[in-house]
């Protein structure tokens, strides 16, 4: 457990300085990334874009191999960490300092995700069946009907609430994913990559409009609390005798303080596409 809990802290604080390295990229292009043709196009010219994905391909190795070796519910939520390194990067990269409300909300996050950590059991069942690949390819229908809904219409709050379905629905899919090459395996397989460029997507347009940390937290949200309900309630996800009040108030006190920066609206004020 160990190994996986160092892996998906160092994923954290990679995928929280990318974070913010996404934001410098997308919000000082001069081309439309409403679509995922201009977005790609953008993407491949941008230097520091393609330093993004080289920093969240790393992280996303990091991550799988604690998906593989935790239970979802620990493995996301301390990914949550990758919030407080954001806050801390955008605050001296981009000058988006959070205030009170928001260090409030940065150590609820922490002291959270502390009390889910101690509270973690083993992990649950290795998935077989189609499980899994269709909850993976619903979620990526889900996220390109709600993005193209959403992408014109200046909602960049949902729009990272959809993007952390999206990664959600990549870290549901890598714990079905083992040695073996059947339909299943290799159709849950294709859905990982298709699930983490649709989010990175929808994220980079929500990081254009909208307060890093604000659309990082919306994202947080839906990345850690999706996989969370089907880690424990399909996959059998193990909590430690007697911790499961301490476990759920850790995760209901990370989301609270993910949902208070959702309503941090200072940089929203400033951008007339912004969603309050």
């Amino acid at each position: 457990m160990l190994i996986g809990l160092i892996s998906a802290l160092v994923s954290a604080v990679l995928f929280g300085i990318a974070a913010v390295w996404q934001a410098i990229a997308v919000r000082g292009h001069e081309d439309d990334s409403g679509s995922p043709l201009a977005f790609t196009r953008m993407a491949l010219t941008t230097p520091l874009l393609l330093a993004v994905v080289a920093a969240y391909l790393a992280g996303f190795v990091l991550h799988a191999v604690a998906i593989w070796m935790l239970p979802l519910y620990l493995a996301q939520a301390t990914i949550s960490l990758s919030m407080p390194v954001t806050a801390l990067w955008s605050a001296s990269h981009l000058h988006e300092p959070l205030g009170r409300r928001g260090w409030t909300s940065v150590a609820a996050v922490t002291v959270g995700i502390g009390l889910v950590a101690a509270g973690a059991g083993a992990p649950g069942d290795t998935p077989t069946g189609w499980l899994l690949p269709a909850l993976a390819w619903g979620l990526l229908v889900a996220c390109l009907v709600g993005g193209f809904a959403l992408v014109d219409h200046n909602r960049p709050v949902t729009l990272g609430l959809v993007a952390g379905c999206g990664y959600a629905g990549s870290a549901l899919a890598v714990r079905g994913v083992s040695a073996s090459w059947s339909p299943e395996v290799v159709a849950v397989g294709l859905s990982v990559p298709a699930l983490g460029v649709v989010a990175f997507w929808l994220y980079s347009v929500s990081l254009e409009r909208v307060e890093v940390t604000t659309s990082t937290a919306a994202l947080i949200i839906a990345e850690t609390f999706l996989p969370a309900a089907v880690g424990v309630g399909l996959l059998h996800d193990g909590v430690r005798e007697g911790w499961w009040p301490a476990v759920l108030c850790g995760m209901l006190l990370s989301v609270f303080g993910a949902v208070l920066l959702t309503g941090d609206t200072r940089f929203a004020a400033n951008r007339p596409a912004a969603e309050a």
